[in-house]
């Protein structure tokens, strides 16, 4: 293979050019003769900069699986779903590589664009004031500031009743199945599985952005629309983005028809889809759809979320109140706050990282607050005493949990 020619056409590429018939099966024969994901990307890139988003879409979503640990192909992926308009699967991928890659300027960036296409002002303006905080001369975040800086701004927010109804009038003018139910709005996705957000967290969002009340209800009730199509084709697509969830027996009157399995200490294990926004819930009816079985599910969901441990963090309850604390407290958090911590107490490379920052179980285990998971030793009687204080919230699991040294959850 000439190399200084396949040289040529990568960097043709990285121009943004459009490649010949004859350069394009150059540079596939590298992509399949060569190891690693360079010129896989390479090819990507191409199809993006002749049009072809959707092909380039579905090449990326097969590198992801084979480097899921590359933040330039969670980052191509991204782009590629930005130019189709598909901005939730696009957060999506930019959330992963800023996982791969904390505080990665270029993700940053990107998920600012997101924002900024979607009318969330305030939040594209935090994305590119951090990358320019830490680069001042970074051009692109630079373009970004000064479009922000001539984006207007309303001049007055609407309340929340209002949000409310006008986001709920806009769903059903484009028949987005829904309904309200105590503080939160779920939306019927395809295949029979619900989705559930947070009405507060919407407003807040609301607030934040630079949009005026009616195109900031329409950015929502846009991309719930997108969002209630359902779960991902394809059964790898499925298994991929599928994690495990732990809530008490009471919780099955508000996930009907959701797939579910017995858990340990008399809670159940459902399964949610990645998603940055929405609580997508895994219909049963898309087992059979998608020809796997439960076990599968299963055994797909905890082997993804152990590859997102959470660091224990220590932490001080004061006056009912958690904050985090440089000092060793005796009271532990796993807190990455995406509804996952309770099952991560669960997962063995999690307990083996909860055991190395803590030192050695069993544990107790306080799980009434669905952001985190608090655990303290057993053995130490004070911050046993303290977590008993702690005051479960509406949502969260009430009651005592032991952790046993040999990885079990019970009662007590």
């Amino acid at each position: 293979m000439d190399e200084v020619e396949l040289e040529r056409v990568r960097q043709k590429v990285e121009a943004g050019e459009a490649l010949s018939a004859p350069e394009f099966s150059l540079l596939e024969k590298a992509a399949r003769s060569r190891q690693g994901p360079a010129f896989r990307l390479a090819v990507a890139h191409a199809w993006m900069n002749a049009g072809d988003d959707r092909r380039a879409v579905r090449l990326l979503e097969s590198m992801q699986r084979d480097f899921p640990r590359e933040v330039q192909v969670w980052l191509a992926h991204a782009r590629a779903l930005v130019s189709l308009e598909r901005y939730g699967p696009a957060e999506s991928s930019l959330e992963q590589a800023l996982r791969v890659n904390p505080g990665d300027p270029e993700a940053q960036k990107v998920l600012a664009v997101v924002a900024l296409r979607r009318g969330e002002v305030g939040r594209a303006r935090a994305l590119v004031d951090e990358v320019l905080r830490v680069d001042p001369a970074d051009g692109e975040a630079r373009l970004l500031k000064a479009e922000l800086d001539a984006s207007p701004r309303p001049a007055q927010k609407a309340p929340k009743g209002e949000f409310v109804a006008a986001l709920l009038a806009q769903l059903r003018s484009q028949s987005t199945p829904h309904l309200l139910q105590e503080g939160e709005l779920l939306v019927r996705l395809g295949q029979g599985g619900v989705g559930r957000l947070d009405l507060a967290s919407l407003y807040a969002g609301y607030l934040e952005e630079g949009h005026a009340l009616q195109p900031a209800v329409e950015a929502v009730a846009s991309e719930l629309a997108e969002r209630a199509l359902g779960v991902p084709e394809g059964r790898e697509a499925l298994l991929e983005r599928v994690s495990p969830v732990l809530r008490d027996s009471a919780f099955l009157e508000r996930a009907v028809g959701a797939a579910r399995r017995e858990g340990p200490a008399g809670l159940v294990v459902l399964y949610v889809l990645d998603d940055s926004a929405l609580v997508r819930y895994l219909p049963e009816g898309a087992l059979r759809d998608h020809g796997v079985t439960l076990d599968e599910v299963d055994a797909a969901a905890w082997r993804n979320l152990a590859e997102r441990l959470a660091e224990p963090r220590s932490v001080a309850l004061e006056g009912g109140s958690l904050r985090l604390s440089s000092d060793r407290t005796g009271l532990w958090a796993l807190c990455e706050g995406d509804g996952h911590d309770a099952a991560r107490l669960l997962v063995p490379a999690q307990q083996a990282a909860l055991e190395e920052a803590v030192g050695a179980g069993p544990y107790r285990a306080f799980l009434g607050l669905r952001e985190l998971a608090l655990v303290c030793p057993e053995a130490d009687a004070a911050s046993v005493a303290a977590l008993g204080s702690a005051a479960p919230a509406a949502d969260g699991i009430g009651g005592q949990f032991r952790l046993e040294t040999a990885g079990r959850l019970t009662r007590g």
